[in-house]
C-alpha cells in the first residue's frame, strides 16, 4: 500500500510530460513545442523522482539531467562487473545485430530498385542523410541516451525523501523582524493601488494632463515594472511564510494578516499589469509575446491565490509541485487554444475596424493561423496561405503534424 502512495504522483507526471510531448501532433508553432519539450523534461524528471525529495522540488525538477554524468560512471561499472560471466552472450547478440543491419543494407536498395511504390515508401520512413541531418540525428541519440541513463539512475537509486531529511531546527524570524519590511511594502503597494484609482477613473484626459502620454503607452511604460514588483514580491513572502516564528497566535494571527493583505495586493497589482497590456494590444496589434507576458500574467494571479491558501494554513509543502502542476496546466491550456490562431483572429478583428493589418508578422506565424485566414478577402488570404506554404519544408513521416496537413489541403 505505501508503494501504490508513493507511485501514484509519478504516474500523473508522467501523463503530463506525455501530453506536453503530444503538442508537437497538433500544432505548428516552432517556439510552443520548445516549451513544451522544456517543461515535458521537468515532468519527467518528477515522474522518475516520485514523491517529494530532502533536496527539494528544483532539484527534483532536474534531477534526471543533473543524474547523467554520474550514470555514465554507473553503466561502465556495471559492464565491468558482467564482462566475465555474460560477455560471450554479449558478443553474438552483437554479431545478430550487425549481421540484421548488414542484410537490410544490402536488400533494401535491391527492392527498392525494383517496385517505384517501395522505393517512395522507404524514401518516406528514411531520413535524408546530409550533413546537417546526420548532425541533429547525433546530438538527439546522445541527449537522448544520456537522459535515459539519468532516469534509470535516479530509479536505482532515488533521493531522500522530503520526510527523512535532516531534522536539524531552523533559525526562525521574530515577528517584529518580517512584519516591519513586510509592512512597509504593504503601506507603498496600497498607496500605489490609490494612485492607479485616480488614473483609471481619470481615463485619457487626465493621463495626458499629468505625464504627457495618451493611455495606450502610459499602460505600456509601467507593464516591466509591475510584473517585477509581481516576482519580487513572491521572494519576500514565501521566505517570511517559511521562517517566521508563529509559536503564539498572536504570531499566527499577525502572519496571517499581513502575508494575506500584501498577496490580496499583489493580485490587484497584476490584474493592473494584465489590464495595461490588454490596453496596450488593442491600441498597437497583438504578437505572440504580448499574448505570452499575458499568459503569464493570469498564471501569476493563480499562483498567488495558492500562496493566500498557504498562508492561511500556515504549510507549505503543497506548494512547490502544485506550483509547478498550475504551470504545466496553464501550458497545456495555452496549446489547446492555438496561440498563434488567436494572435491572428485578434489582428484580423482590429483590422475589421480600421486598424492596420501587419500582414508580414503573420506571414512569419506557423500554419496554425491558416483557418482564421478565411475571415481575409481573397487577394491577402491567397498571398498568406502562400507564404506559409513555401515556407514549409517537405513533410516526411517523423515530422508529420496535423496544422501543416490541414494548411496543405
Amino acid at each position: 500500500m505505501p508503494s501504490e502512495r508513493r507511485h501514484r504522483p509519478s504516474r500523473w507526471w508522467g501523463v503530463a510530460a506525455l501530453a506536453l510531448l503530444a503538442v508537437g501532433t497538433f500544432r505548428a508553432a516552432g517556439w510552443l513545442f520548445v516549451l513544451c519539450l522544456i517543461a515535458a523534461a521537468v515532468c519527467g524528471s518528477l515522474a522518475v523522482v516520485g514523491r517529494p525529495s530532502a533536496r527539494g522540488v528544483f532539484h527534483d525538477a532536474i534531477a534526471v539531467p543533473l543524474a547523467s554524468a554520474g550514470a555514465l560512471a554507473w553503466v561502465y561499472a556495471a559492464q565491468g562487473r558482467l564482462r566475465g560471466s555474460t560477455g560471450a552472450r554479449h558478443w553474438r547478440l552483437g554479431a545478430s545485430v550487425a549481421a540484421t543491419v548488414a542484410l537490410l543494407a544490402v536488400f533494401v536498395p535491391l527492392l527498392a530498385g525494383a517496385d517505384a511504390t517501395f522505393a517512395a515508401i522507404v524514401t518516406g520512413l528514411v531520413p535524408r542523410m546530409d550533413a546537417p541531418t546526420t548532425t541533429r540525428w547525433i546530438v538527439l541519440f546522445l541527449l537522448t541516451g544520456t537522459t535515459t541513463l539519468g532516469a534509470l539512475y535516479v530509479l536505482a537509486g532515488p533521493p531522500a525523501p522530503a520526510d527523512a531529511g535532516s531534522t536539524r531546527a531552523k533559525r526562525t524570524l521574530a515577528r517584529l523582524e518580517w512584519a516591519l519590511p513586510v509592512g512597509a511594502l504593504t503601506v507603498l503597494f496600497a498607496s500605489f493601488l490609490g494612485a492607479q484609482l485616480v488614473a483609471l477613473f481619470g481615463g485619457d484626459d487626465y493621463v495626458q494632463r499629468t505625464a504627457g502620454l495618451t493611455y495606450a503607452d502610459y499602460a505600456r511604460s509601467g507593464f516591466w515594472q509591475l510584473a517585477a514588483v509581481t516576482l519580487l514580491t513572491l521572494a519576500v513572502i514565501l521566505p517570511v511564510l517559511h521562517r517566521a516564528a508563529r509559536d503564539s497566535a498572536a504570531d499566527r494571527l499577525w502572519l496571517r494578516g499581513l502575508l494575506c493583505t500584501i498577496s490580496g495586493l499583489t493580485l490587484v497589482i497584476i490584474a493592473s499589469a494584465f489590464g495595461r497590456m490588454w490596453t496596450y494590444q488593442q491600441a498597437y496589434g497583438f504578437t505572440v509575446l504580448r499574448l505570452l507576458v499575458g499568459t503569464c500574467e493570469l498564471w501569476l494571479g493563480v499562483v498567488y491565490l495558492l500562496v493566500v491558501v498557504a498562508v492561511l494554513r500556515l504549510e507549505t509543502a503543497w506548494l512547490p509541485r502544485t506550483t509547478l502542476a498550475t504551470a504545466v496546466a496553464a501550458l497545456l491550456m495555452l496549446a489547446v487554444a492555438n496561440p498563434e490562431a488567436l494572435v491572428a483572429s485578434e489582428n484580423i478583428d482590429r483590422w475589421q475596424r480600421g486598424a492596420d493589418l501587419d500582414a508580414d508578422y503573420l506571414s512569419g506565424l506557423s500554419a496554425d493561423i491558416v483557418p482564421v485566414l478565411d475571415r481575409l478577402p481573397g487577394p491577402i488570404r491567397l498571398d498568406l496561405r502562400q507564404r506559409l506554404t513555401h515556407r514549409e519544408d517537405d513533410e516526411t513521416w517523423n515530422s508529420w503534424n496535423l496544422a501543416r496537413m490541414r494548411a496543405g489541403e
